[in-house]
């Protein structure tokens, strides 16, 4: 086990990670495989660094990574989000307690919401024809850095 500053390195590159993600899926609406990995490859480490039990807490955070994986994959399939997306959301899945997953979902569904709107009025406002790609990793990075700052923020509360 590791002391509360690797921890705090790890969640660190872990924000920073989210940040490149949402910059680069809001310029190419698409995010990587190798993005993916890291986010996923990160979480063993950080398990490690807070002393998470192999039974039953890695066995949870694995569930709940495959959990959000399967729901979200009915979204891909339904068109309404990428396959980059729902890697990205299962691999963070990867990092939360199971209540904070259920956390990081609400959030990231009420932010997806609020983007898609945002951008179906624009899209609308330049009367341009078709369906509007939405770039969802900054929902999802949105909801994840949410968390993440419940650790720091909540110990001024």
């Amino acid at each position: 086990m590791f002391n509360g500053g690797f921890t705090d390195l790890l969640l660190l590159a872990l924000a920073v990670t989210l940040v490149v993600a949402a910059v680069i899926d809001a310029r190419t609406f698409t995010i990587s495989n190798r993005l993916n990995a890291a986010v996923a490859a990160g979480a063993p480490l950080y398990w490690y660094s807070i002393a998470l039990s192999p039974w039953p807490g890695v066995a949870i955070q694995l569930a709940a990574g495959v959990v959000v994986f399967v729901l979200l994959a009915g979204a891909f399939y339904a068109g309404m989000m990428g396959g980059g997306d729902v890697k990205l959301a299962a691999a963070l899945a990867l990092w939360f307690s199971p209540a904070g997953t259920v956390k990081f979902l609400v959030l990231m569904s009420i932010a997806g919401g609020v983007l898609t709107l945002g951008i179906l009025g624009w899209h609308r406002m330049q009367s341009r024809e078709g369906r509007p790609e939405i770039p969802y990793g900054v929902a999802i990075a949105f909801g994840a850095l949410a968390i993440l700052t419940q650790r720091f923020l909540n110990q001024f509360v």
